[in-house]
């Protein structure tokens, strides 16, 4: 007579329902593991809620705007007076479409049997996790590994407290019934630029106050100056190198005073400072997970925090705030917690994607690191302005650059600026990530016209004959 022995399924707890969370919960599911997820908000966190889905519904409807005006030029005739910004409608919009994201995600995690909990989680123990309940019930989960995914919250200043009508973070803009006459956006990172454009786009006046030299502090050089042209041609007023000192109301608007001294004044303020991990409330230092000294979770390149059998993904781990990077956290989490094989995470095959008018994806290596002397590369760069199917669509602005090791040939890196970047630099990024020559991309087929020519075209250029 034979006896099976019963291996008990493995347990896991995620705390946030985020993407570093609900990823990660869809690939233990499958893997059959238990899996509890603990979210305070709701399903999808503040990247579907409040964060980039709305976002980038807005952005999408300020491109429409764009195309549209810029019809024209292709031979169509309308009132361009008439091409109006309905903010009330816009907003509408993005927050059901968001919602609706919410319960998808919702109904594919309920599917595929994951436990769902509403509530706030606190470590009582290295693998115990208490829940008070929207309901004001408490219950310990027990598991055999714990996946922290709580992402990060707005960045507030002393002297600048939204109030959600006049006075904007990032999660309340969504509020508003009318178009910003002049929307005064604090902040020239990702988040500043990517909304600057939007509203400019959709038809507010907009300034943008920038604590730095440049546009987009630490992205590709040639990138930054594509957009700040493109700011400075469709007039978005800039004002470099001052800090909002102040947000205060006026009688109707606000005033925004400057570090570097004098004030603008607008109808509505948007700030874009800058995020904080929701890392306070958890309990982490009763069971020693080490945080930074901004309160971020310290983790390794498979997620492990300090402690054992204790994870992190996403925001909250400070590594690089993006929804693509926590989901990709989350997952190795859950893979190494299953005993899968795990491919550590690698910050030099991150894509990326600001969302401006034009979008500029980057991937790989950036121009920043080759300058510190650790890489050395060739690099290439065509402008967009001469592709035909760039022509056609009336696109005159953006560029294709890659960068190839020297020596080997091999993509480590790529930059993309033109309509529909995030989709295009898919190329370059399976390039970087699976190590493939620039003859490979140069010998692969492309659509004739299409944008994806001219990235064979940079490639063909850094070929490098082979002497006998």
């Amino acid at each position: 007579m034979s006896t099976f022995e019963i291996v008990p399924r493995p347990s896991i707890t995620i705390i946030g329902g985020g993407p570093g969370g609900y990823e990660a919960a869809l690939v233990a599911s499958k893997f059959g593991a238990e899996v509890t997820l603990i979210e305070r908000n709701g399903i999808g966190g503040s990247a579907v809620l409040t964060d980039v889905v709305p976002s980038k519904t807005l952005i999408a409807s300020a491109d429409s705007r764009r195309r549209v005006l810029r019809a024209p030029s292709l031979g169509l005739q309308f009132d361009a007076a008439s091409v109006r910004s309905n903010m009330e409608l816009i907003d509408r919009r993005l927050l059901r479409l968001a919602a609706e994201q919410s319960e998808d995600i919702r109904r594919g995690l309920q599917n595929n049997g994951v436990r769902i909990m509403m509530g706030e989680a606190k470590f009582v123990e290295q693998n115990v996790v208490e829940v008070t309940t929207m309901e004001g019930d408490v219950e310990q989960v027990t598991s055999d590994a714990v996946l922290i995914a709580t992402g990060a919250s707005p960045r507030e200043l002393d002297t600048a407290q939204p109030d959600g009508e006049r006075i904007f973070n990032w999660k309340q803009v969504y509020a508003m019934d009318e178009l910003p006459e002049h929307m005064v956006v604090v902040g020239s990172g990702v988040t500043g630029a990517e909304f600057a454009s939007a509203y400019q786009l959709l038809g507010s006046n907009v300034t943008l106050v920038s604590s730095r030299e440049t546009l987009l502090p630490g992205e590709d050089p040639d990138a930054a100056k594509v957009l700040e042209d493109a700011f400075s041609e469709n007039g978005v007023n800039v004002i470099s190198r001052t800090r909002a000192e102040a947000v205060t109301r006026t009688k109707d608007g606000v005033r925004v005073d400057l570090t570097a001294g004098g004030y603008v004044e607008g109808s509505h303020c948007l700030l874009a400072v800058g995020g904080i991990p929701n890392t306070s409330q958890l309990g982490l230092e009763d069971i020693g997970v080490d945080l930074t000294a901004s309160g971020h979770i310290k983790i390794d390149a498979v997620s492990r925090t300090s402690v054992p059998g204790v994870y992190a993904a996403g925001d909250c781990t400070g590594r690089l705030a993006l929804a693509s990077v926590a989901a990709q956290q989350g997952r190795i989490a859950v893979n190494h917690i299953l005993g899968d094989v795990v491919k550590p995470f690698s910050r030099n095959q991150v894509a990326s994607n600001i969302f401006t008018s034009p979008e500029i994806a980057t991937v790989g290596i950036t121009d920043e690191m080759i300058a510190t002397g650790d890489y050395q590369v060739d690099e290439y760069m065509i402008s967009m302005s001469t592709n035909p199917r760039a022509k056609m669509m009336n696109v005159d602005e953006g560029f294709v650059k890659i960068f190839a090791r020297r020596g080997s040939g091999h993509v480590v890196g790529g930059v993309i600026v033109a309509p529909g970047a995030s989709d295009l630099i898919y190329a370059l990024s399976l390039a970087v990530s699976q190590k493939l020559h620039v003859d490979d991309l140069a010998d692969t087929f492309t659509i004739y016209p299409s944008l994806t020519g001219t990235v064979a075209e940079v490639a063909r250029q850094l070929h490098r004959r082979e002497e006998f």
